[in-house]
């Protein structure tokens, strides 16, 4: 089959498409033949031997998919060969076969489709996870959302307006700025050119923000803290500027602040009864039209490495999504 393989850690582009051995089920494990793989941030850093799990190589790639069932293991119940499913694992994806094991495979919800379904299993759960579960974000409440316009920043407003909060989102330009209001965004920041914690103060009344999310890390985070309200909720979502910031502690005292970390794929291992009900919902929102995931652009697999890289360097509104088949535009 075909597949994205890592041979060595190093740079995204240096990933090639190769030929690798078709996958065959073992107990409790199925295969699923790959119709859309999302590409995601740690998938970039992985491949860099940067993430905090570290597979041997040679490797695939890819930590996020949907398709079809094409083989099932023994002592799979539940799943059979034809079923539309959705799925997370840390690799595997970039290929036109992925071997999983069952428990990470959950069937698709009629009416949502495969692409859909890989641009918004990751940023989708990890946003409905870190909201509900981490910050029990109440109806009514503030949320400011940094780096907004990425995949799981255009999720989290998505999200944030779905349950009945209002919405501030923060970007770097005016095209995505614009991206945001499209998707409900309330108010937005231009933390390019606008003082985050002076501007968020503006639009708050001087109160400041209930719950921050924040998949960037890097130089705003200090600010983005320091613009919560008495009581606020902080949630650490990742670092895609880069940078791990090192926060005052004496921050989180202050204010009666929490500081929260959301780390989706560990906790769908530790209640899979739970995260496997939250896909039900995501999937429905999604089928229903309640929400509308940004899917930017389909790649062919050999389009992956370079989609990889731009997800580093910050260039990608909304989610990517490889094909893994060799007639894909």
């Amino acid at each position: 089959m075909r597949a994205l393989v890592c041979t060595e850690p190093g740079p995204a582009p240096r990933l090639a498409v190769g030929e690798a051995p078709a996958p065959r089920p073992g107990d409790g494990e199925v295969v699923v033949r790959v119709e859309a793989a999302g590409l995601n941030y740690p998938d970039a850093l992985i491949v860099q031997g940067r993430y905090q799990l570290r597979p041997p190589p040679p490797f695939v790639p890819g930590m996020e998919l949907a398709g079809v069932i094409s083989a099932v293991g023994a002592r799979v119940e539940g799943l059979r060969a034809g079923d539309a499913v959705w799925a997370a694992s840390t690799v595997g994806a970039f290929a036109e076969q992925c071997l999983l094991p069952a428990e990470r495979v959950v069937r698709r919800p009629e009416g949502l489709s495969a692409e859909l379904a890989a641009a918004t299993l990751i940023t989708y759960g990890t946003t409905l996870h870190a909201l509900e579960d981490r910050a029990r974000l109440a109806p009514g409440e503030t949320v400011l959302v940094l780096g907004a316009a990425g995949g799981v920043g255009t999720a989290a407003v998505e999200l944030a307006k779905l349950l009945g909060s209002r919405v501030i989102a923060a970007a770097s330009s005016p095209d995505r700025l614009e991206l945001c209001r499209r998707l409900g965004a309330d108010e937005v920041v231009d933390y390019a050119r606008e003082d985050l914690r002076a501007r968020v103060g503006e639009l708050t009344g001087g109160r400041g923000v209930d719950v921050v999310y924040d998949p960037v890390g890097g130089a705003h985070a200090e600010a983005a803290l320091r613009s919560t309200a008495w009581g606020g909720r902080y949630l650490v979502i990742g670092f895609a500027a880069g940078e791990i910031p090192r926060l005052p502690l004496n921050l989180a005292l202050l204010q009666e602040r929490s500081i929260l970390g959301a780390y989706w794929g560990e906790w769908t291992k530790r209640d899979r009864a739970a995260s496997a009900a939250a896909l039900q919902r995501l999937g429905g929102w999604i089928a229903a039209g309640r929400l509308r995931p940004v899917l930017t652009r389909r790649l062919r697999l050999e389009e992956v490495p370079q989609g990889l890289q731009d997800l580093l360097e910050r260039r990608v509104h909304g989610k990517l999504v490889a094909v893994p088949t060799p007639e894909a535009p």
